[in-house]
């Protein structure tokens, strides 16, 4: 059976489970109902089977794919509202969802760190050329304070730490948030993000090397700077997830294709948060701290990256998503 000819002979069984489903959700179906959702489900699963092993990848297959685990989930509710549930579902979250989640976008997320890049290196460059570039970033007293061997990092000290930590907790995903909601503008405003941290991270490395304060800076960065960088590169490629089924959906319905990347970046998003969260303390608490040296910094910063690296990738976990 060809791709066109099985849409064609299956489609009305699974627009017939989606339509049961919505009546489902909307009021409790009765016996005939349910019966006929079950029989309806099962029929699913067998043309998800077949679509996942003659036509990987297609539109098709994912959308049986969706189909499938919408009706599981409303056929399987008794763990639902429960403790057990939630702490079952949260588990399975960062066991499963998350990782074949991540591992479906690696290829965004390597366009991400190009573009991050790319922009590290345009301001590293331009800043070099002519110092005044700093000046969108810094203020003119701070590059005053940089020439006579002080640099900004140290009022951190001076200032709560709690206050500090939600502080940069708030901005940390206040940019992921810019990042990801950025994809809904066709991935320019994803793009812009990736773009702008790293034209920042360009010129403000370049201006403290102008003055020889570089140790100071990458001392203050080396423990939060890493994974910070890499969930900025984590939410705004889902961003371009988001804006690439908007302009190339393929044979998806750009309405479905949109639903898909969506879901799967507000996933993605969602599992950055707790890393925002932790990344506001070790930058208010360890990084200004002169009680670190910079070789315990540099483990935290890769201690970190790493821990996050394993939960995100979970190498205990066989497969991925076809997307």
């Amino acid at each position: 059976m060809d791709y066109g000819r099985f849409q064609r002979l299956r489609g009305p069984i699974w627009e017939g489970l989606e339509a049961r489903l919505k009546a489902a959700e909307a009021a409790p179906p009765d016996h005939d109902a349910l019966e006929a959702l079950a029989l309806a489900y099962r029929q699913v699963l067998h043309d998800q089977a077949l679509a996942q092993s003659r036509f990987p990848g297609t539109a098709v297959a994912r959308r049986l794919k969706n189909l499938s685990l919408r009706a599981h989930r409303w056929l399987h509710q008794e763990n639902r509202l429960t403790g057990r549930g939630l702490v079952v579902r949260f588990l399975d979250f960062w066991v499963r969802t998350f990782p074949l989640t991540f591992r479906r976008y690696l290829p965004l997320f390597g366009v991400s760190l190009a573009l991050l890049l790319g922009g590290a290196l345009m301001g590293l460059l331009m800043t070099t050329v002519r110092m005044e570039v700093a000046y969108v970033f810094l203020a003119p007293e701070v590059v005053a304070a940089l020439k006579e061997q002080r640099i900004w990092t140290d009022t951190l000290r001076e200032m709560p730490s709690p206050v500090v930590g939600s502080m940069i907790a708030a901005n940390n995903i206040k940019v992921a948030l810019f990042g990801w909601v950025g994809g809904a503008l066709a991935g320019i405003g994803s793009t812009y993000v990736l773009l702008l941290n790293g034209f920042l991270l360009g010129s403000v490395i370049s201006i403290t090397m102008r003055f020889s304060m570089e140790h100071r800076l990458l001392d203050f960065i080396s423990a939060h700077g890493p994974l910070e960088l890499t969930l900025i590169v984590v939410a705004s490629g889902t961003g371009l997830a988001v804006g690439r089924a908007l302009i190339a959906a393929g044979d998806q319905p750009r309405g479905e294709a949109m639903q898909t990347a969506g879901w799967d970046a507000f996933l993605l998003f969602l599992g950055t948060v707790p890393w925002f969260l932790l990344l506001g303390l070790v930058e208010a608490f360890l990084s200004p701290s002169p009680d670190l040296g910079s070789s315990l910094k540099v483990a935290i910063g890769v201690a970190l990256l790493t821990a996050f690296l394993i939960v995100a990738w979970n190498p205990f976990l066989r497969g991925r998503l076809h997307g």
